[in-house]
């Protein structure tokens, strides 16, 4: 097995790979205005990591008044990597080159029956048929990025003990030796929070990328992450769900689990608050469409009532408003905190339907201290459900310059 970290030999070299990566496509003078290098070491860098396949040069730019610059870029076709999705509802494995761009893509609906072991060996299986489908050499496959569920320890590579999973046994899930031992690569992991705003960040246009960044994902549950600078920001302990844990109304709604906060906002704004609060409303006997919809409230599903506010339903329409009035308040404080220059939502909550994201980013603007002075935007991220399996490969490929 080669390490990543291995491919890309010399420090200046993984300098050079990880600039023309970030701007992705870049003269010599920009690289050298950005390393400080010598222009003689830096013209041997660019022919050497030319002739080894990792660069390309890709025409010329615009003449300054002398000649052309040469312009380079990452190989696309370098190498391969695997990035994996694991949640709750769906799970998926997408195959990207070196621009990040999709390949191929498999998707598996999480079941009673999604064991770990089940799950992992229809993915490495899925794998193998995409390299032999795309006649990729297993030398060129870099490795396995894998965002999950959490809470999980990034270091050991394993998903601790997530919540809400249908099957049994996703507790303590070696999930990287497990992938690693079956295809032979090296394979990291992350928190699904992390790996979607990793791939938003690096889908931006370079001259517009923000540097601090919240994401959050609306979903059975509310997950975040936060980038600043650029990079990741790592608690002590794995911090993806804790934005859930915000006490918003301290003599509020009772945590679905006995060890979450009342009154936390997870238990106003996520799909399982949505649909709680619907069958309340049911057996309180509101007239709804849900009843046709759902065929009896034990059979309620969110999409059911994304169905129903589609149609204009009173009371779905009511209960979606007032859950994102409550998100709104907690993304208020967030920005009150943290103040990113721009807000990612992501996953089914926001995704589904317009009304949740379009309350939700006007009550947190009303109510956020240093507006408007203080300017952030609200985004619903370009990459969609494939997010945060793209950027499990994207945490993959920064294995090459660290």
């Amino acid at each position: 097995m080669i390490a990543v970290r291995e491919r890309i030999g010399s420090v200046k070299a993984k300098q050079i790979y990880s600039l023309i990566r970030k701007y992705r496509t870049v003269s010599k003078q920009f690289l050298q205005e950005q390393s400080g290098m010598k222009g003689s070491t830096l013209t041997r860098l660019l022919e050497d990591m030319a002739q080894e396949g990792w660069i390309q040069e890709t025409g010329f730019g615009e003449s300054t008044g002398g000649r052309r610059p040469i312009l380079y870029q990452a190989h696309p076709e370098q190498a391969f990597v695997f990035g994996l999705d694991i949640s709750r509802i769906h799970s998926r494995l997408v195959l990207c080159d070196m621009h990040f761009r999709k390949r191929d893509s498999r998707v598996w609906k999480m079941t009673p029956n999604t064991t770990p072991e089940v799950l992992i060996e229809h993915m490495t299986e899925a794998m193998a048929d995409m390299l032999k489908i795309h006649n990729i050499e297993h030398t060129r496959l870099l490795g396995v990025g894998v965002g999950s569920v959490g809470p999980l320890d990034r270091v050991g590579g394993i998903i601790t003990d997530p919540l809400y999973f249908p099957s049994p046994g996703w507790k303590n899930v070696p999930v990287c030796e497990m992938i690693s031992k079956r295809l032979n690569v090296p394979c990291v992991l992350d928190n699904g929070a992390n790996a979607a705003l990793l791939a938003e960040y690096w889908v931006d246009d370079p001259g517009q990328r923000c540097e601090h960044v919240l994401y959050i994902h609306g979903g059975i549950g509310l997950r975040s992450a936060m980038l600043s600078n650029g990079k990741l920001v790592y608690g002590a302990v794995d911090m993806e769900g804790a934005v859930g844990q915000m006490i918003i109304q301290t003599d509020g709604i009772a945590h679905r689990e006995p060890q979450g906060n009342i009154g936390c906002l997870e238990s106003y704004a996520s799909i399982y608050a949505l649909e709680q609060a619907a069958i309340s409303r049911i057996k309180q006997g509101r007239d709804t469409v849900l009843r046709q919809l759902a065929g009896g409230y034990d059979q309620l599903s969110f999409s059911h009532l994304v169905e129903a506010l589609e149609t204009g339903d009173p009371l779905t329409t009511e209960l979606f408003a007032q859950s994102a009035t409550y998100f709104g308040i907690g993304l208020a404080n967030m920005l009150n905190m943290l103040h990113p220059e721009k807000v990612i939502f992501g996953g089914p909550l926001f995704n589904a339907q317009d009304l949740y994201f379009d309350v939700a980013t006007r009550i947190a603007i009303k109510n956020t201290y240093y507006y408007p002075a203080y300017q952030v935007q609200f985004s619903r991220g370009r990459l969609g459900e494939e997010a945060l399996a793209i950027g499990a490969a994207v945490m993959m490929a920064e294995q090459l310059t660290v």
